[in-house]
């Protein structure tokens, strides 16, 4: 068999095993309609999909790969994040498990199952091009360590999983910059699995606020030895929120 006859096989084989978990929602509130796409995540029709597709939604309709469809309950919502979960009744699929988006590459391989256009269920591969982004949220916060991706997003897609070559979900789709192409955003699966439970069971997620938006960079090995770092990669801060916590203290 053909190395590229078995690559075939192998992402076909992830396809059809994540699927039947991906969600093409269609929400209807204030006058509006709209789309986006999220995924079973966890036991009795858990499921997470961005902020932005549901927020201020009235109702909620989930539609699985098989064409069941069946009304969510949104159960929680993170601005912050852009995340939101969703209670779905009576899913009946094998879950999406969450990957420890800690330990990924720039460079590793990357799929994209989602709803770009309504398209329902749509497949989009790629590498992932860069880590620890940040990104202007939708309610102005900025999103911190954003994966960045060359799979092709669009709308739709929002609030899809982004996957590894073993079918584990290591991002949510988010976003795309308008005008570029092959510039596209998730946000990371480690942070989903940190405000999923909170979302669950409080609705929100509470937390301390500092005001300083930061992003991961690479230092020169004789930089890191110099400041007594422990690894080449650091926070750097390029921006204080005016009147924030950081501000008064000087940062």
């Amino acid at each position: 068999m053909s190395l590229l006859r078995s690559f075939s096989d192998e992402i076909a084989a992830v396809v059809a095993r994540v699927r039947p978990a991906v969600l093409h929602l269609r929400t209807h509130g204030r006058g509006r309609s709209g789309t986006g796409s999220g995924f079973v995540c966890g036991p009795d029709g858990l499921a997470l999909t961005n902020c932005h597709v549901v927020d201020g939604a009235h109702s909620v309709e989930a539609t699985f790969h098989d064409g069941r469809t069946t009304r969510a309950q949104v159960l929680g919502v993170d601005p912050a994040t852009d995340l939101a979960v969703l209670r779905v009744p009576d899913a009946g699929v094998e879950p999406l498990p969450l990957a420890d988006s800690n330990a990924l590459r720039v460079g590793d391989f990357a799929l994209a199952v989602g709803c770009p256009h309504g398209l329902a269920h749509s497949v989009t591969a790629g590498i992932l091009s860069g880590l620890g982004r940040a990104l202007p949220g939708p309610g102005g916060q900025t999103i911190e360590d954003v994966i960045q991706t060359d799979a092709p997003l669009n709308p739709g897609n929002s609030g899809g999983p982004l996957l590894d070559v073993d079918g584990r979900v290591i991002g949510i789709a988010t976003a795309i910059l308008p005008m570029a192409q092959g510039l596209c955003f998730a946000v990371p699966a480690s942070t989903a699995g940190a405000v999923l439970p909170e979302l669950r069971d409080f609705g929100r997620v509470v937390r301390g606020w500092l005001g300083v938006a930061v992003q991961v960079v690479e230092l020169a090995p004789a930089v890191a030895r110099r400041l007594g770092l422990p690894a080449t990669r650091a926070l750097g801060v390029f921006e204080v929120t005016k009147g924030s916590p950081a501000e008064r203290a000087g940062v």
